[in-house]
């Protein structure tokens, strides 16, 4: 069972009518339990998940995270175990900065608190690829755990141009245009806070408050699971996408 910073200087419009489609369940195979057990999941890298100080807490399940992975085909099957621990712990770090309950003096450390609150995917386009309305019924994403992980990994899987998709940085398989390359955005981590939050993050020149929350989850996890950081990991003289 496998379940054992910053690069520069941190401190530790109404949706069309036709959405881009969910990406075809290929590139990989198998399911992520394979490389994660509930007991780590829940215990080691979201220990606090279902603590009564957590607004969401009993919300977000292993069950439930297992069941949407294995929808998205490639999610945290594509490549060899490195690359996918790397994705599982990338997507776990960019969507516990969003719900995270954590403070700097936290038990545990502000990274103990991730997924401590139920987050309102309001994606319009996520909405009607996944089958539910979130733009007529935002609710839906708090009401059911599901609903709200599909959401988000439609999101991260799903291209959305000129932004490539969360899955095809992490995994390598997204190649920076020469324009890319001019305004600093190469591949790594860095490119996925670009992705989720563009301008109000990336190209200011120094690391926000938010991005070293997202650095630091991500070391966090990344130091959990066994994997490296990789490179890249901050947005800081980074153009934002368009």
């Amino acid at each position: 069972m496998i379940c054992d910073g910053c690069q520069s200087n941190c401190p530790a419009t109404p949706p069309p009518a036709t959405p881009p489609p969910p990406p075809s369940p290929s590139g990989g195979g198998g399911d992520v339990s394979s490389l994660i057990s509930k007991a780590c999941l829940f215990e080691k890298l979201l220990p606090n998940r279902n603590d009564p100080a957590c607004e969401g807490n009993g919300f977000y399940t292993y069950e439930a995270f297992i069941a949407v992975a294995k929808e998205f085909g490639g999610f945290g099957t594509t490549g060899d175990d490195d690359t996918k621990k790397r994705e599982i712990v990338a997507f776990l770090a960019q969507t516990s900065h969003e719900n995270t309950g954590g403070w700097a003096m936290a038990l545990g450390g502000p990274y103990a608190w991730g997924y401590c609150f139920v987050i309102n995917y309001n994606y319009g386009l996520a909405g009607i690829a996944i089958g539910s309305d979130l733009l007529a019924n935002p609710n839906l994403a708090i009401a059911d755990a599901t609903i709200s992980l599909r959401a988000a990994l439609w999101f991260w899987m799903t291209p959305q141009s000129p932004k490539p998709s969360c899955h095809d940085v992490i995994n390598g398989q997204w190649t920076p245009s020469a324009a890319d390359s001019a305004v600093g955005r190469v591949p790594g981590y860095s490119v996925i806070t670009n992705i989720i939050n563009s301008g109000l993050e990336c190209g200011q020149g120094f690391c926000t408050a938010q991005q070293v929350s997202r650095i630091g989850f991500l070391m966090h996890f990344s130091d959990i699971m066994g994997v490296g950081y990789g490179e890249n990991l901050d947005c800081n003289n980074q153009r934002p996408f368009r």
